[in-house]
C-alpha cells in the first residue's frame, strides 16, 4: 500500500516551490537555499485540491525544501523559525493528507521515485528520485534501494490478507501457503549498501528532526501557523509500514519503550497504512489460531515467518553498525574520506544524534530490543 507517484511536477503556479526543489543540492551547498526561499509568495492551495498524487508531491517537495532550510547551515546553525511562505503551505498540505508537517519515510522513498523509461522495469537501473539533497549518488543509492526493500514485501502485504481471511475459516491450506509467502517476502528484503560515511556526515542531518533532538530541543516554529514550536521526529524506517503489518500478523510484542515509539512512528505513515496497520492488530489472533491447530506444519511455517523477521532486523543493526557507529568513530577522528561525488560537506558531522536514530530513538538499544522481542515470538512446537 504505497502512495504511487504518477506525477513528477506540480500545476504551474507552484513552479517557485519546484524550481528552488529541483535546485536544492547546489542551493544547500553554496548557502543560497534560505534567502531563495524568502523570495517565494505565498502560495495558495485551491490548484492543488483536485488531486491526491498533487498534494503527495507537494508534501515531498515542502518537506525536502524544509529540512534544507532547517538544516542549510548545519547543527549549530539549524533554524529555529520556518518562515510563513513555506509554514503555511506546508501545514495545509500535511493537513489535507493527514501527514505530519515534516519529511517522512512516505515522502523520502514511498513518493520520491520515477521510471526513467516509463514503460520499463522497477528495477534499480530503470529508476530515479523526484527530489534530492546534498549526498549525491550515495543518496540516491539509499532512497532506491529502501524503495526496492518495500517492493519486495509487496507479496508480504498480499499474504498478510490472505493469512487473515483464512483464519476465521480454519483454512490450514490458505493459511500454510500465505505463511510460506510471508516468510520468503520477507527473505527477499535483502538489503544493499551506501557509502556509510557520505551517509553520516552528509545525509543523515537532513533527516533529523526536532523532537528528541538536542540540537533544537524546544521544536521549530512555524510562522503564521503557531506561535509556539512545535516537535516532531525525523524520517525513519520505523515508519514503514511493513514492520509494524508484520508484528502485529505474527503478534510481536515488543518491550513498552519500543513499543511507545514505534506506536509514535505510526502518526507518521499515510492514514490508509495506519488503517492497514490497525486493521491487523484487530483481526482474529494468527498466533492463538495456530498454537489451538497443533499442527506441527502450520507452526513451522509461522515459526519461518519469525525466524526472518529476526534475521532482518539483524542485519539492519549490522548496516545501522556500518553508517553510524563506525562512521561516528572516523568522522570523530577527522578520517571521513569523502568521495567527490557526495558534493561539499554540510558544515561539520552532526554530534547531537550521534547515539541516536533520525527519529530520535535511543538507536542501539531499541533495535537490539526489537529484534530479541521478535525473536522471542517463535511458537514451541
Amino acid at each position: 500500500p504505497s502512495p504511487l507517484p504518477a506525477q513528477t511536477e506540480l500545476p504551474a503556479p507552484y513552479g517557485p516551490w519546484m524550481e528552488i526543489a529541483h535546485d536544492l543540492p547546489q542551493l544547500i551547498a553554496s548557502r543560497r537555499l534560505r534567502s531563495q526561499v524568502h523570495q517565494v509568495p505565498v502560495l495558495s492551495l485551491l490548484a492543488l485540491e483536485l488531486s491526491q498524487t498533487a498534494l503527495h508531491l507537494a508534501h515531498l517537495v515542502l518537506s525536502f525544501i524544509t529540512m534544507g532550510y532547517v538544516w542549510q547551515e548545519g547543527e549549530e546553525g539549524a533554524a529555529k523559525v520556518l518562515p510563513r511562505n513555506l509554514a503555511i503551505p506546508f501545514w495545509e498540505v500535511s493537513q489535507a493528507l493527514g501527514l505530519p508537517p515534516i519529511l517522512s519515510h512516505a515522502d523520502f522513498v514511498l513518493a520520491n521515485w520515477r521510471r526513467k523509461n516509463p514503460n520499463g522495469p522497477l528495477e534499480i537501473e530503470n529508476l530515479d528520485t523526484i527530489i534530492s539533497l546534498p549526498g549525491g549518488e550515495s543518496l540516491r543509492g539509499f532512497i532506491l534501494v529502501t524503495l526496492l526493500v518495500e517492493k519486495a514485501a509487496v507479496p508480504g502485504i498480499k499474504a498478510i490478507t490472505r493469512a487473515i481471511g483464512a483464519i476465521p475459516q480454519l483454512d490450514a491450506g490458505t493459511l500454510h501457503r500465505a505463511l510460506r509467502e510471508l516468510a520468503e517476502a520477507i527473505e527477499d528484503m535483502s538489503q544493499d549498501h551506501v557509502d556509510p560515511a557520505v551517509f553520516y556526515t552528509v545525509i543523515r542531518i537532513f533527516l533529523s528532526g526536532w523532537r528528541d533532538n538536542p540540537t533544537m530541543p524546544d521544536g521549530l516554529i512555524y510562522e503564521g501557523v503557531s506561535e509556539e514550536p512545535m516537535a516532531f521526529s525525523g524520517g525513519s524506517a520505523a515508519q514503514s509500514t511493513i514492520l509494524h503489518a508484520f508484528d502485529e500478523l505474527l503478534g510481536i510484542r515488543h518491550s513498552p519503550e519500543s513499543a511507545a515509539f514505534l506506536h509514535r512512528m505510526r502518526e507518521y505513515m499515510p492514514p490508509p497504512h495506519r488503517a492497514f496497520v490497525e486493521a491487523i492488530r484487530r483481526a482474529p489472533s494468527l498466533r492463538q489460531q495456530v498454537l489451538s491447530s497443533s499442527d506441527s506444519q502450520l507452526c513451522e511455517a509461522f515459526n519461518q515467518c519469525v525466524s526472518a523477521l529476526t534475521d532482518f532486523r539483524s542485519s539492519h543493526i549490522t548496516i545501522v553498525t556500518k553508517y553510524i557507529t563506525i562512521a561516528a568513530a572516523k568522522a570523530k577522528a577527522g578520517r571521513a574520506e569523502l568521495g567527490d561525488r557526495a558534493g561539499p560537506p554540510v558544515g561539520k558531522p552532526p554530534s547531537a544524534l550521534e547515539a541516536k536514530g533520525t527519529g530520535g530513538s535511543h538507536i542501539f538499544s531499541f533495535l537490539k530490543s526489537v529484534r530479541d522481542t521478535t525473536r522471542e515470538g517463535m511458537l514451541s512446537s
